[in-house]
């Protein structure tokens, strides 16, 4: 029997034989029991229980944990919830981990009203907008701020950011490029790695970024995705002097669980939460690998990271807050079937929405819900072990050595390739001999293409509005290639060396790589090469002065053609006729001398033409 579970035997005993049996408190904790993590997580609450009613023998009310296992599944981990919940009546669940299977089981407690502690770190999952979620651990954006400060440090224009596919990977996106922006850092582009991924996609998409300009990666992925891509980035030797990787919190406090980590990840730069290895927490360390190894004999000893020891001081803060409402309610907090269960109450959520002591983690603040931001420490991956190069606070302007603002910037860093040097993050990836020729045709409209030659040095510069548009496209571009203008002339260069259809068809031919210019689209031209989508409208106009004709009496004809006004006044003496045909034979008005019938017919019209108008 483990030394944990001979405690808690021990302490109902204790608390029975005094004649004053302890509340129990019923707690669900929601765990993934047969991976590493959940395994750690479990002897790190079942430590805290043990240690906690240790310290305090004097308390009324005691932790029971109910395990339910998620199997590493939503679906799963909401069902567990939800039994929690309906059939064990628990006061409130530890858990889940992970953020997917967080965000299933918040929604339960919200409508449960039952407190879910969980350091599920999204930012999608926010305690503002879930009054029974409180999370244990910080948010995920908060990360960003250590790692623009380095890339502020280092001054680095260009990053590229990779992460995995799902709810850890994407929910980071948004705030990234935001924070980027904030020190005029451009984002080139985001690769998004599914964790399904074939070891050949994954080294495809490699080469592609092997081709362009940045040198700067932000890799955001989990042990098992980011084992197997480091091994492919040395596969294309991307791991060598020039380039620069940085990982994030979740894989940096977790590199014990990759393959061969001293091989991979030379010179890698990763952040994670800062806590201090005092007395305690070595003796804490000490204590929790004997009882895995207790608990879990047939198994490789995992290592302890940040999330097992925020776990163990959640525990903590959740039975001093039972403990406070137990003793603020008295015996009327307990159930009327003599369980001694705390009944669920804003009293209680209030409280462990708001509570702050020192931890083995250090300063534990919790405020509305959410685990407030500390130290964030720099690590340089070196050999089998992390070097630390440097700290981030909020109380800290910018990066510094140590946990100070006397001493900025950081320690010496050692870079992937074993190199001294900092990366400039960014590299021309092609050659002089594969720059790309670029044919233009000069003696045309200046405005569009222009040759300039420097009389000193002879070289030849071209202006004009298609080499501008030309020289944004490319800056656009995710990649970074060389180019010329080569124009295309007479030996003597005195004069263009043919029409555009002989420039198209040296194109075609090999003469040049790609053209530039007012070249205009036609068929017998696209049969050769092909052509981009037209970027300018042009056409033929025809320019003529003003006749100023508003002073003449005739200018309200104008805007009618003479035919149709022929033809309105046919149809308007055609229906006059009509009208004094049906008229004539019955009314009086329509007969009598011929000039007085042509009058009445003209007066009739034209005051039917007043009323419709």
């Amino acid at each position: 029997m483990s030394p944990t579970l001979i405690f808690l035997l021990a302490m109902s005993l204790f608390a029975v034989n005094n004649g004053n049996p302890n509340v129990e408190i019923k707690t669900g904790v929601i765990l993934d029991m047969d991976s590493n993590v959940g395994k750690m997580s479990k002897t790190c609450i079942s430590m805290a229980i043990a240690d906690f009613y240790r310290k305090h023998d004097n308390y009324t009310t005691i932790i029971h944990p109910y395990y339910r296992d998620s199997k590493q599944d939503n679906i799963q981990a909401a069902s567990a919830a939800l039994d929690l919940m309906k059939n064990i009546q628990v006061t409130a669940i530890i858990g889940p981990m992970t953020s997917s299977q967080a965000d299933f089981v918040i929604d339960l407690g919200n409508k449960e009203k039952v407190p879910v502690i969980s350091p599920a770190a999204s930012p999608s999952l926010s305690p503002i907008n879930n009054t029974h979620f409180i999370r244990s651990a910080h948010d995920s954006t908060l990360q960003l701020k250590p790692i623009i400060e380095l890339i502020k440090h280092f001054r680095w224009s260009e990053v590229v950011f990779m992460y995995e596919d799902g709810e850890y990977g994407r929910g980071l996106v948004p705030y990234l490029s935001d924070a980027m922006m904030s020190i005029a850092t451009k984002v080139t582009y985001q690769t998004v790695i599914y964790p399904s991924a074939s070891d050949d996609w994954i080294l495809a998409e490699l080469y592609k970024l092997k081709t362009m300009q940045t040198r700067v990666f932000v890799v955001h992925a989990l042990p098992d995705l980011a084992s197997r891509l480091f091994k492919k980035v040395n596969e294309v030797g991307m791991m060598d002097e020039g380039y620069v990787w940085i990982i994030t919190e979740g894989l940096t406090n977790k590199l014990h669980y990759l393959d061969h980590k001293e091989d991979l990840m030379q010179g890698v730069i990763g952040v994670k939460s800062y806590i201090p290895n005092l007395g305690e927490l070595f003796d804490f360390k000490r204590r929790w690998k004997r009882e895995f190894r207790s608990l879990y004999p047939d198994d490789d000893v995992t290592a302890l990271h940040t999330s097992g020891i925020r776990l163990y001081d959640t525990v903590f803060g959740l039975a001093m807050a039972l403990e406070k409402i137990q003793k603020e309610k008295g015996d009327s907090t307990t159930d009327s079937d003599g369980s001694g269960a705390l009944k669920r109450g804003s009293r209680l959520l209030q409280s462990i929405r708001n509570f702050r002591f020192n931890g083995l983690s250090g300063d534990f603040n919790v405020i509305n819900g959410q685990l407030q931001s500390s130290v964030y420490e720099i690590v340089n991956i070196i050999g089998n072990g992390e070097k630390t190069i440097g700290f981030w606070s909020p109380e800290i302007d910018g990066i510094s050595k140590k946990l100070s603002n006397e001493t900025k910037g950081l320690k010496k860093v050692t870079w992937p390739g074993e190199s001294d040097v900092v990366p400039k993050g960014w590299e021309i990836p092609v050659s002089n001999k594969n720059m790309l020729r670029v044919g233009v045709r000069v003696g045309g409209f200046d405005q569009f293409i222009d040759e300039h030659i420097d009389l000193e040095t002879g070289q030849i510069t071209m202006t004009g509005f298609c080499v501008d548009v030309f020289n944004a496209v490319v800056d656009e571009l995710p990649y970074a290639f060389k180019f010329e203008f080569v124009p295309f002339v007479t030996s003597d260069g005195k004069k263009p060396a043919g029409s555009y259809d002989d420039l198209v068809f040296n194109l075609s031919v090999g003469g040049y790589d790609a053209v530039a210019g007012d070249i205009t689209i036609l068929a017998h031209r696209s049969d050769r090469v092909a052509f981009t989508l037209p970027y300018t409208e042009a056409g033929v106009s025809l320019v003529v002065p003003i006749k100023d004709e508003r002073k003449s009496a005739w200018i309200f004809l104008k805007p009618l053609e003479k035919e149709l006004w022929i033809t309105t006044g046919a149809f308007f003496i055609y229906t006059g006729f009509v009208v004094w045909v049906i008229e004539h034979r019955v009314n009086e008005e329509f007969r009598g001398a011929p000039h007085k019938q042509v009058g009445m017919l003209l007066w009739f019209l034209l005051l039917s033409v007043e009323q419709t108008q």
